[in-house]
């Protein structure tokens, strides 16, 4: 069986491109919306996102644990935020490769944002048979297409009702 290297899904937030541009491009926050991670540690400056900015992205799945490194491959002001997985290891990313890349794009709308998450994998050197079984292991019998893809509709509904939650009142 052939694989699926993409997948992507939008929803459309209330909040202009700059706020949700400024949340997502936060790799820190992410722990907040995502089903599987849950935050990231930064490398070097914590400011605003830039193109080679380098963190590790702490992740779960039931009782597993495992930490990835990531590198920031585009940081366009409120249209678009990507980065790339290529390293992994249990408390620490000691086996590098590719993994695979996440990306973000933010679109004005009149009622906000339309956000579109997109996740590629990676691994175009492994053959089809051996990501498929390693996947099925490491899912419970799904292609990480189909994984991702329920992940990255999680994510989104999240993000947007954390942006779109009412301010608590002071």
């Amino acid at each position: 069986m052939s694989r699926t290297f993409s997948v992507s899904d939008s929803i459309l937030v209330g909040a202009g491109p700059a706020t949700v541009y400024q949340h997502v491009s936060n790799p820190v926050l992410m722990g907040g919306w995502s089903p599987e991670n849950l935050g990231a540690t930064l490398h070097g400056d914590a400011g605003a996102a830039y193109v080679g900015m380098v963190f590790d992205g702490h992740n779960k799945r039931g009782p597993f644990r495992w930490t990835t490194r990531c590198t920031v491959t585009a940081a366009d002001q409120d249209r678009l935020f990507r980065f790339r997985v290529h390293a992994i290891g249990l408390r620490r990313p000691r086996l590098p490769g590719p993994i695979a890349t996440w990306e973000y794009r933010f679109e004005p709308a009149a009622e906000g944002t339309r956000v579109t998450e997109t996740w590629t994998d990676d691994r175009r050197a492994w053959p089809d048979f051996a990501a498929n079984a390693f996947d099925r292991v490491a899912t419970r019998g799904h292609t990480f297409a189909d994984f991702q893809q329920r992940n990255i509709r999680t994510t989104l509904r999240n993000l947007k009702a954390a942006l779109e939650a009412p301010l608590p009142k002071a």
